[in-house]
């Protein structure tokens, strides 16, 4: 089974009960690692891998856990481990693609107390705050929230806002972004690094808790949260000079079977021009653009065009040519963030001297777009160390 790992924050980064009005230790108890194995045969091990390791939060007396869902998605057995040392088995009761969140019942008595939800709409940029992985203050940094923004990943995934906070957590997956008052205002998901080159710094993308309290109930009762299905294109896409440029596409999805090729730039989606990922993404770009479309469930004969420049694909057109795509709901596991080798002994250098990490300059978290960094600065964390590149 995938485990973190022996490692800790460098001193100077963890977070100091002294600066803090709760009591931080208890808080922390609440924070648990997550291990998770997966089929072979599963749709994510390829790209997740078959072992995962990360962290989760128990928010519910009962021994609910919310952690981030690709950790968890698929997964044949979920172990969580308590600060100390205490693990029971858990069981996975729902995944939401739109989010990310994923949750988990623990099937035994975890013997630490539940961290409660806050309104992750109160945190302000420049706020100081703790992202808590398993294993108490020395798995934990004291961060600062460097941005609140929109942010939208090559997989068709987008929030229109998340949290930004630096430095970065060197074990991300599921760590608990805890405010203020010393309640649970997110969920990490990502590092990013923000800057241009040679002046690159890691941070950390948090997902907000505000998500989660609509579909809750919802995730824990049902495994899924009730809302319209949601219609998806089925590609990697990133950002480049030229546009939006496909990736990779996941197997038999809309855009494979619909004519779309690896180093196709997209123009346009139902009419729509599209310029980049943030504003039109692929996904939300459909239901925003096409009304009936976000009605569209599996088998639905709905279409919708795609105006693509082809690459070198014989006699396709070079410019303009649409291909069209037969909506269909959107799997919660067909696409997902691809993994990468971890280097906690690097992130923790990158905190350094300088705690704080000075990244709150410039215009917010710039994500690197280039095909080479594709795979490395977009990243999940927990992933099997077999599948990594």
């Amino acid at each position: 089974m995938a485990t973190q790992g022996e490692w800790k924050i460098p001193a100077q980064a963890q977070p100091r009960p002294a600066d803090y009005g709760y009591d931080l230790d208890r808080a922390l108890s609440a924070v648990l690692a997550l291990s998770a194995r997966i089929p072979e045969s599963a749709f994510t091990a390829e790209t997740l891998g078959t072992e995962r390791a990360g962290n989760g939060v128990v928010i519910r007396e009962d021994g609910l856990v919310l952690t981030i869902g690709y950790l968890v998605t698929e997964a044949e057995s979920v172990w969580l481990t308590t600060r100390d040392g205490r693990s029971v088995p858990g069981h996975v009761l729902g995944f939401d693609a739109a989010t990310g969140f994923g949750l988990v019942q623990a099937l035994g008595d975890l013997g630490v107390p539940a961290l409660p939800l806050g309104r992750s709409a109160g945190l302000k940029t420049g706020d100081r705050a703790v992202l808590a992985g398993a294993g108490g203050r020395q798995r934990c940094v004291a961060v600062e929230v460097v941005a609140r923004q929109e942010f939208a990943g090559y997989w068709e995934y987008v929030l229109d806002e998340a949290l930004f906070t630096a430095p970065a957590h060197p074990h991300w997956g599921g760590t608990a972004l805890i405010g203020p008052q010393g309640d649970l205002l997110g969920i990490g998901s990502l590092q990013l690094q923000q800057g241009g080159a040679g002046a690159a710094r890691p941070i950390n993308m948090v997902v907000p808790i505000d998500l989660l309290t609509p579909i809750l109930e919802d995730l824990a009762t049902r495994g899924r949260a009730n809302r319209p299905p949601r219609p998806w294109l089925g590609l990697y896409a990133t950002e480049s000079e030229e546009g939006i440029v496909v990736m990779g596409l996941a197997d038999n999805g809309p855009a494979e079977t619909g004519g779309l090729q690896a180093g196709d730039v997209i123009e346009a989606v139902a009419g729509e021009p599209v310029a980049d990922l943030v504003t039109r993404p692929a996904q939300p770009m459909v239901e925003a653009t096409t009304a009936p479309v976000t009605q569209v469930i599996v088998g639905s004969a709905e279409l919708v065009e795609v105006a693509v420049r082809g690459c070198e694909h014989g006699a396709r057109a070079c410019r303009g040519q649409a291909v069209e795509l037969a909506l269909d709901e959107r799997p919660d596991h067909a696409l997902s963030p691809l993994p990468q080798p971890r280097d906690p002994e690097r992130l923790l250098a990158d905190v350094g001297d300088d705690p704080l990490g000075r990244v709150c300059r410039g215009r917010g978290p710039q994500v690197s777009h280039q095909v080479e960094q594709w795979l490395v600065r977009l990243v999940p964390d927990g992933a099997d160390q077999r599948s990594a590149t």
